[in-house]
């Protein structure tokens, strides 16, 4: 598996969403002792951009860098924490996600807005697609009041073989935070055999988390079928037990996962406004 840098890629567009997402980077920066690239794409692609002649475009572009460069010394003075400005032209997604693959981060993380226009809509296509075609771990901010440190995560789990990454990754940030795991299990079947196989996942997989040191608490708990409905009842869990991370895997509902993310991400993604770590099987 291709090695990765530490190195954090934060796509800015100067919006308050995007400087909440840099604040939270913070934490996890330290945790890896990651250098922060903020990053801003200027979209050629844009029909507004075409109207700029080529002297009023260069303009833009430099007050754009001077801006970027003012934000990212804010920050680094503010958090001790390297922090690299980039600008770069093209589509936003694919250079999003070139530059990445580039840096080879450790960690994309985006801000998305919460409201539900049509503005929002297109933000969460956006962030949608990078989540669906990153090779690394994505964490979406949606909300705008979150706490430092990470002290309680819910880790949701299903009967998938992918469980055992996640696991690893919940472990990697408990251990740093002094975080209490949230091990929980969303049951819709009124199957018994489902239920036993599903308790059986919990008590192994919190067995394991606590044989590393890391204190876990096991939930099984009950929902009406349907992705709206199990993801109420987790993000009513997890406001419970006041979570500041939600860790899930972004293929977990389909075998042709170049193509998609799976419905219920996508609707935890969505309607969560505690940070939201995606992680992608490493068997793509």
């Amino acid at each position: 598996m291709e090695t990765r840098e530490n190195k954090i890629l934060i796509p800015v567009d100067f919006g308050e969403q995007s400087k909440i997402a840099v604040g939270q980077s913070f934490n996890i920066a330290r945790m890896v002792n990651a250098e922060i690239y903020l990053l801003h794409v200027i979209t050629e692609n844009n029909a507004l951009w075409g109207l700029f002649s080529s002297k009023e475009q260069s303009d833009i572009e430099e007050k754009l860098k001077t801006k970027l460069a003012e934000l990212a010394g804010e920050f680094q003075e503010k958090s001790g924490i390297k922090v690299v400005p980039i600008i770069e032209k093209g589509k936003l997604i694919e250079t999003i996600i070139e530059t990445a693959e580039k840096l080879k981060v450790k960690f994309l993380i985006v801000g998305t807005t919460g409201s539900n226009d049509i503005k929002q809509k297109i933000i969460g296509s956006n962030a949608l697609r990078l989540i669906r075609e990153a090779t690394f771990p994505v964490i979406t901010i949606k909300g705008k009041h979150h706490r430092d440190g990470c002290k309680n995560i819910v880790l949701p789990l299903d009967l998938t073989k992918e469980t055992r990454e996640k696991v690893s990754y919940a472990i990697h940030f408990a251990k740093y935070f002094n975080s209490v795991v949230h091990a929980v299990t969303v049951n819709t079947s009124s199957d018994s055999y489902i239920m036993n196989r599903l308790k059986l996942q919990l008590e192994q997989v919190s067995s394991y988390i606590k044989s590393n040191g890391v204190e876990c608490t096991q939930n099984f708990l009950t929902s009406e079928s349907g992705n709206e409905n199990i993801c109420a009842t987790l993000l009513e869990f997890a406001h419970k037990v006041e979570a500041d991370l939600i860790m899930i895997m972004t293929q977990q509902e389909t075998e042709v996962i170049k193509y998609f993310v799976g419905s219920l991400a996508k609707e935890i993604i969505h309607n969560s406004d505690i940070p939201v770590m995606s992680i992608v099987p490493k068997n793509r």
